[in-house]
């Protein structure tokens, strides 16, 4: 299975449950650990031990296995490691925070000019 294909079936389990501002990044070139990111909100530790066990259980219902999560039991931010693709669920104040989505943007080129 593609990452494309567990990109997929991770959104569809996020959107079941209503998971907010769902942000896919591709980090192919940024690190050779995964190829995509997904970051997802929840809006209490409820929601977001929902929205992680949705996506553990679709994914099984696939044949993916996690190899990896990490924080469940605090809710704050969840981690679900699914080889090519890991998830991130987290609260909005952890989230914002953190700001995960600039870290894993691509930097871009600046013009260094030297005196």
């Amino acid at each position: 299975m593609t990452a494309d294909d567990i990109t997929r079936i991770v959104k569809n389990a996020l959107e079941e449950l209503k998971a907010v501002d769902v942000q896919v990044l591709d980090v192919r070139g940024l690190t050779t650990i995964t190829d995509t990111m997904i970051i997802a909100s929840g809006n209490s530790a409820r929601q977001i031990r929902a929205l992680s066990d949705n996506v553990l259980k679709r994914a099984r219902e696939k044949g993916i296995r996690p190899l990896g999560l990490e924080g469940q039991q605090e809710s704050e931010w969840v981690l679900v490691d699914l080889g090519d693709v890991i998830v991130h669920i987290m609260h909005p104040a952890a989230r914002a925070y953190y700001q995960l989505e600039k870290l894993w943007q691509p930097q871009r080129q600046q013009a260094s000019t030297t005196p």
